[in-house]
């Protein structure tokens, strides 16, 4: 057998980790894990192959008729998995996997970006290794990396950005006065829009500052909650065109079904809002724009 494949296979995170876990106690057949998997001989195959290359499992026994057993390595990623530490797991992607560790680092080079820029970068980065991209591959490393948490994508422009794993920005409210300022639409001759949709800022800004959804929501709520009468949110009907979104939102959850562990992946292509006092809002309004910031773990 041989695992040498200029791109990376599209294969799920969701098939590396119950491949995995079904090679964990005791070595699998090519037909055991089709069985396992419920899946073709040929995406067994595919997905053999891809978590074999990236040191997940190992080949033993005859040419003619192999075993997988998963590895030291596999055995961390299942340790990664069952904790929920999705840090973890992208971080053993990216030391095994060398297109999903090329995919990050080339990311941080030049994000945000779309695709096709890239694609375009990727295929520059590496032209003399053994390793290549395509769209197709592109896509399935973004997926991983994004339902990891390690990167996020616009969900209105499609742009890919790493997620800043430190601190939440201090100078919030300037950044979200910026974005504000910058979608403002404008309906006629200086008349502006003063109602601004919450999902579309909150993508701008989490762009712009590399901070997750869910710290952006905390952090508007916290924002409104501090200057009452400056900043105002409001609802909205539940079809408003403020939750429409270009691409979904990709997630990931640990789920257990059929003894195997697995994980339940979800694309969220409606966008929430933000929650204040068990409603939700969808739009926000700048009255003031003299406004503080304090966030709450410096109180």
């Amino acid at each position: 057998m041989t695992d040498e494949r200029a791109t990376v296979r599209p294969v799920t995170l969701a098939r590396l980790v119950e491949l995995t876990h079904a090679c964990e106690d005791e070595a699998q057949s090519t037909e055991d894990i089709e069985t396992a998997l419920d899946v073709s001989h040929r995406r067994a195959r595919e997905t053999i192959l891809e978590a074999t290359r990236i040191d997940l499992l190992q080949e033993n026994g005859p040419d003619d008729d192999p075993v997988y057993t998963t590895t030291y390595v596999g055995e961390s990623f299942l340790k990664a998995i069952r904790a929920e530490n999705w840090e973890t797991v992208s971080s053993v992607l990216s030391t095994q996997s060398p297109h999903y560790g090329t995919f990050l680092e080339v990311l941080g080079e030049v994000e945000p970006t779309d695709l096709d820029t890239l694609l375009e970068h990727l295929e520059e980065n590496q032209q003399y290794t053994p390793y290549t991209f395509n769209q197709t591959s592109v896509e399935v490393l973004g997926d991983w990396a994004e339902r990891l948490g390690r990167i996020q994508r616009n969900a209105f422009t499609g742009s890919y950005y790493l997620t800043d794993e430190g601190e939440p920005p201090r100078n919030f409210q300037y950044i979200l006065l910026g974005a504000y300022d910058d979608l403002e639409q404008t309906a006629g001759v200086n008349l502006r829009q003063r109602y601004l949709s919450i999902p579309r800022l909150r993508e701008e800004v989490c762009e712009r500052t590399g901070c997750r959804r869910s710290d952006f929501d905390e952090m508007l709520v916290e924002l409104c909650q501090q200057n009452v009468g400056k900043l105002e949110l409001s609802g909205a009907p539940m079809d408003t065109a403020a939750k429409d979104a270009a691409f979904g939102i990709k997630q990931i959850d640990l789920a257990s079904d059929d003894g195997l562990v697995s994980t339940s992946q979800s694309t969220q292509q409606v966008m929430a809002g933000v929650e204040q006092y068990d409603k939700q809002y969808y739009y926000i309004a700048v009255y003031d724009r003299d406004i503080a910031f304090k966030p709450e773990d410096s109180k």
